[in-house]
């Protein structure tokens, strides 16, 4: 090969090489750029879920996002999320963000509307005001949201319930549903779930007792309030049937204390007892209109499930146990009802 050959041929390999230098070089760059805008890393761990409220904008849920720091990079999620059209199927809900999550899993997420369920747990709740509140804490919708159902004649009549006895629905146990679930939805939800549980086996219960569910339920609200521990609570629920059946005023203190709005209250007094509502079984006799709070299942099967006893009176134990002293006489409750009341006086508890 002459020289002049061999200096053709190096300065033409030459050529080559800057070439595929500059194709590798604008290959890396717009795959570094890919690598970067779809599957590098993106979440700082600072949040765990992403929410999206139901008629949010596309700008507004990236005005979000940028407040609550979730993402490493804005730069590159708007980059895929523009793409992607992220913007034309945004769906509302609350999706679990996690380390080590890229831009295109979590549009994906977004988009195909894969959101993670809200576990919802709940009992021994007073009131559905209360209960309102917990939900709203835990969902979407606001609290006003859900007592505008629960106060809605009109729907809950068609299920069989009324203002007072509305309550009686939820059964207390643990929930899955979704963060945008609305309220209506939930409460169709629980009325399944009510329905459920008050099976053949338990209505039958009820009835051999000549009691209703939502009754079962109202008196188990009672039981609730009274027992500190679950294994009393078929002795007391035997105790309240037996004056439901005598026909003896049930006389239960935190029926009293519900109907004075006062749950501060420890020690009843006769300026509590005269208070004027249908909620003060010392005042009205049989059932109050509703529960006193929403009760437990234990608390329910053991309404359904009393002991056969003879008792009429409980008054708490004057050691503070927690548990309670039964009598069938009032001469026996008196001297049950003196040792507490001494103790309470012992301790300067006298409201």
């Amino acid at each position: 090969m002459t020289e002049l050959n061999k200096k053709t041929t190096s300065k033409s390999t030459k050529i080559v090489l800057v070439i595929a230098i500059i194709v590798l070089a604008i290959g890396g760059y717009f795959g570094l750029n890919i690598y970067r805008t779809y599957l590098a890393a993106n979440i700082t761990g600072n949040q765990k879920y992403i929410y999206i409220k139901t008629g949010t904008t596309y700008d507004e849920f990236l005005n979000y996002l940028e407040t609550k720091d979730a993402l490493n990079s804005m730069v590159t999620f708007k980059e895929a999320a523009g793409k992607m059209n992220l913007a034309k199927s945004l769906k509302p809900g609350r999706y679990a963000i996690k380390v080590g999550m890229n831009n295109r899993t979590l549009v994906n997420k977004l988009k195909s509307g894969n959101q993670d369920a809200v576990q919802l747990k709940f009992q021994n709740i007073r009131k559905k005001e209360n209960f309102a509140a917990y939900l709203a804490k835990n969902v979407e919708a606001d609290s006003t949201s859900f007592m505008q159902v629960l106060d809605s004649a009109a729907l809950i009549e068609k299920y069989g319930f009324d203002k007072e006895t509305v309550y009686t629905m939820f059964i207390p146990n643990t929930y899955e549903l979704y963060w945008n679930t609305s309220p209506l939805d939930f409460f169709e939800k629980m009325q399944k779930e009510y329905s459920k549980f008050w099976n053949a086996e338990r209505k039958q219960k009820a009835a051999a007792l000549n009691l209703t569910p939502i009754q079962v339920t109202i008196l188990a609200s009672i039981v609730d309030s009274e027992a500190l521990y679950d294994k009393e609570m078929p002795t007391i629920a035997g105790l309240y049937l037996n004056r439901l059946n005598r026909g003896i005023l049930l006389q239960a203190d935190p029926t009293v204390i519900f109907a004075n709005d006062d749950f501060t209250i420890k020690r009843v007094l006769n300026s509590h007892l005269a208070k004027n509502s249908k909620y003060n079984t010392y005042k009205y006799a049989g059932l109050p209109p509703g529960p006193i709070m929403m009760p437990s299942i234990n608390a329910i099967d053991a309404v359904l499930n009393p002991d056969d006893n003879n008792y009429i009176y409980m008054c708490a134990k004057e050691d503070f146990s927690g548990y309670h002293a039964f009598a069938e006489t009032r001469e026996q409750h008196e001297i049950n009802a003196n040792k507490y009341r001494a103790a309470m006086n012992k301790r300067n508890i006298y409201k």
